[in-house]
Parts: structure tokens; sequence; C-alpha cells
């Protein structure tokens, strides 16, 4: 069967081992994570941080290389050295600090370009949340000639809201790299 004939007869059907999303559920989640970038973008912290649940776990394991062998200890485990595990209340005093305009590391403020693609929806175990995987790619510029590029995955559990249609309720955010070559990791993934 051709490649053309191929995706006729799968079309509509969901991939395997994946349960259907409705298309229009997967463009409102889309839809939020573009507006939660393009927040972060324009220094809008604050309505970022609306945008999170009271209960957020905001997490960056630490990766690091390993042997084939060895892959189920590449990512860094809850509980051990991250570079985040915040929850609203730690990030509501960076946030704050931000707002100041006199973060140290933050004045003067960095330039930012958050791009989200390959966003994949999945049913949660609770009602009313759902498991969203995406990759990420994080441009940083600031002052003449600092540039970091952050590559890497985000794993996050959105709920339901009224006000925002969603909340980040959960978000793992796994770095490509395990050596990380920037001054400093102030801004938000």
């Amino acid at each position: 069967m051709s490649a053309m004939a191929t995706a006729r007869a799968t079309q509509g059907r969901p991939p395997m081992g994946r349960a259907r999303i409705d298309t229009d559920l997967q463009q409102d989640i889309e839809q939020f994570l573009y507006f939660e970038a393009e927040l972060l973008d324009d220094r809008r912290y604050r309505g970022w941080y609306n945008l999170l649940a009271g209960d957020i776990r905001y997490w960056m394991p630490t990766r690091s290389n390993r042997l084939s062998r060895e892959m189920d200890k590449e990512v860094g485990a809850p509980g051990e050295v991250a570079h985040f595990d915040e929850d609203k209340a730690s990030l509501g005093v960076r946030v704050r600090q931000l707002e100041t305009g006199m973060h140290w590391a933050e004045d003067p403020p960095s330039r930012t370009r958050h791009l989200v693609t390959n966003v994949r929806v999945s049913p949660s175990d609770v009602e009313a949340e759902w498991a969203v995987r995406s990759n990420f790619l994080c441009y940083r510029n600031r002052m003449d000639t600092e540039v970091d590029i952050w590559a890497g995955e985000r794993t996050d559990t959105l709920r339901v809201n009224v006000e925002h249609g969603f909340t980040v309720a959960a978000r793992r955010i796994l770095l490509d790299q395990n050596v990380i070559l920037s001054k400093n990791l102030s801004v938000f993934f």
C-alpha cells in the first residue's frame, strides 16, 4: 500500500495507543500554550503567574550522560537535586523580583522568544485535566553579546479553568543539554 493510501486508510483514527482528542480541544490547548509564551516574551510575568494553579509543581530535573544500559538514570528523579523544583509561592517570589526592575540577573532585562511545537494531548486520570507534552525552544539575548538557547520538552498537566480556559497544574521541563553554559537560569520555561 502506498504512503498516500495508508494515510487515507488511517485518516480519522488516532495513532496507536492514543485516545482520540477533539480537534477543538487540541487547538484550545495549543492557543493557551502560545498565549503563555506571548506573556513571557512580553515580560508580563504577573499575567503568566495568574495562569498557574495554586498547587503547581514547576520542576526542571537535572540530566546526565549515561551508557545505554543506564538510560533509566539519565534524568534526575523527584527528590533529587534539580535546576528548579518550585511551587506557586516560590514562583511568586521570582515574579515579584522581576517586577521590581532591580533583579540583578535581569537588569537590563533579557529579551526572550519562546517557541512551542509538537503539542501532544492525552486524557489524564483526573477529570477536567489534560496531559500535554510539547517541545520548546527558548532563545534569550541579554546585554550586547549574551545569547542562550535552550531546547527540550515540557510535560504539563493542564486543568480546565473557567477564567483562562486552562491553568498549569504541573510542569516538568527537560532540557536536551546536560551541562548548562548560561550565566543564570532567570527565565521561565
